[in-house]
């Protein structure tokens, strides 16, 4: 990437305690993106090497980002790190909280969270796949070991303490630590608990936290590890010069604690099952579109008090991350909407986003944010005026770019505030896309790198983008 000087950031108008750190933060990571040409990695941490079944927080994340820096990388881009019970980090049951399965046995034992006696129990999982339903097994024993093992210590008292009273919590942990206690004891996704429970009366929301308090402690215990371990991951790529592009889907999955916890800003039926659901309509890829399932948003309800959930969801995404890409950037302009009844995407409309007043707030509360915009899909006029007004850096890819001419997407079409890859984590890799080209494509491809068959194509492809990236 590259791009202009950054201008002079300011932090006027943030509404918590902590703005200075916050905007001290903020404005290193505008600084880094913007004020010269950079390179980096898409890397989910899943995917990183490990011996317990699926890659973690671990030596081996320490390990690649001492790899990332001898390779002159300054950006780690991860998917969203949110509990994702399906397996996908975009379908996850929290907007805010983190994934235990990320959480680094090596460093809980490191740490005297737990003996190292109990790795010696780890079972022989897979290596080059995650098996995702032995892998988290396997961490929920390990988890819950760790607690029982250090939950009375003085130490862990204070520290969970601690973390419980933060102000980067108060927005999500209560919420999220009763219904994943709840989800413990009950079967079945929040539509299906008892009424008063699934309409959140007071007095029965008091019962539950006393009845599961233990559980409760648990789940908040587990949420302690996993920020206190990312945080000395991000802590390490800062000071290897790499900054933390995270990833915060704009739609939330129905059955999570978010749509639970604040139903009134989703398009929800009496039963609280959603009325319409969020996809996108067909296309060249797709005769019948997406359907996603993900509810819609009542975005009036939002605006009422000043987009107060999307602010607290940004910024504690900017606790863990210098910078975050926001996806399908164009529902804020119009989203496609769908009845909930329907079996594909094809019977759907446009339904208005919160446009520019949504990111008006957000600067409001937070200051200058450093975001980046997934662009990609069908992009109408409306869109591209959004994000123009908005300022905020587009996507551009190269595999994209060779599917028709004179794409937008090729590299002398490149607009200066965007950022160029190769592929997507939608995306096969450089060599595995060329291989499969079509003839036509392959075609284009050739032409345009002015090349013969080599082996080399794939590094042509990453060169290109490292020559035309921009940012700015």
């Amino acid at each position: 990437m590259t791009g202009k000087e950054s201008e002079g950031m300011t932090n006027e108008g943030r509404d918590d305690g902590v703005a200075q750190d916050y905007g001290i933060l903020c404005g290193r990571a505008i600084e880094m993106l913007r004020s010269k040409r950079a390179a980096g990695i898409l890397l989910h941490p899943t995917s990183l090497p490990g011996r317990f079944g699926i890659g973690d927080f671990g030596p081996e994340a320490e390990r690649f980002l001492e790899w990332a820096q001898s390779a002159g990388q300054r950006l780690w881009q991860v998917l969203p790190l949110h509990p994702a019970p399906h397996g996908s980090p975009y379908g996850a049951s929290s907007a805010f909280a983190g994934n235990p399965l990320l959480i680094s046995p090596d460093r809980l034992c490191e740490e005297g969270f737990l003996s190292q006696s109990a790795l010696e129990e780890a079972p022989a999982l897979m290596r080059d796949r995650v098996d995702f339903t032995a892998a988290r097994e396997w961490k929920e024993r390990f988890l819950r070991a760790s607690w029982e093992e250090s939950r009375a210590t003085p130490r862990v008292v204070e520290e969970l303490e601690s973390f419980r009273g933060a102000p980067e919590q108060a927005a999500w942990l209560a919420d999220w630590s009763l219904f994943a206690a709840i989800g413990q004891m009950l079967s079945g996704g929040w539509t299906l608990w008892p009424e008063d429970l699934r309409r959140r009366q007071p007095q029965e929301l008091a019962a539950a936290r006393r009845e599961l308090a233990q559980e409760i402690a648990y789940q908040e215990y587990v949420q302690f590890l996993f920020f206190r371990q990312w945080g000395r991951v991000r802590t390490e790529a800062n000071r290897r010069g790499i900054a933390i592009l995270g990833d915060v889907p704009i739609y939330v999955v129905h059955d999570s604690a978010d749509v639970w916890a604040r139903q009134e800003l989703f398009l929800l039926d009496a039963g609280g099952h959603p009325e319409v659901v969020a996809g996108v309509p067909p296309d060249a890829f797709s005769e019948t579109g997406q359907l996603w399932g993900y509810p819609m948003y009542r975005w009036d309800e939002m605006e009422k008090d000043g987009f107060s959930w999307w602010t607290a969801r940004v910024r504690m995404a900017l606790t863990a991350a210098d910078a975050v890409r926001i996806d399908h950037f164009r529902g804020f302009a119009a989203g496609w909407s769908v009845s909930a009844t329907e079996t594909s995407a094809i019977n759907g409309r446009w339904t208005p986003g919160p446009g520019a007043k949504l990111f008006e707030a957000l600067r409001r509360a937070l200051g200058e944010v450093p975001l980046v915009a997934e662009d990609l899909g069908v992009i109408t006029e409306d869109v591209r005026a959004l994000l123009s007004a908005l300022g905020i850096p587009g996507m551009r890819v190269l595999q994209f770019g060779f599917s028709e001419d004179d794409s937008e997407h090729l590299p002398h079409r490149h607009v200066a505030n965007s950022i160029v890859y190769t592929g997507t984590h939608d995306n096969d890799t450089s060599r595995g896309w060329f291989a499969g080209l079509a003839r036509a494509e392959c075609g284009r491809v050739l032409d345009y790198l002015a090349v013969d068959f080599t082996p080399e194509r794939a590094r042509r492809l990453r060169r290109l983008a490292s020559l035309t990236g921009r940012m700015g």
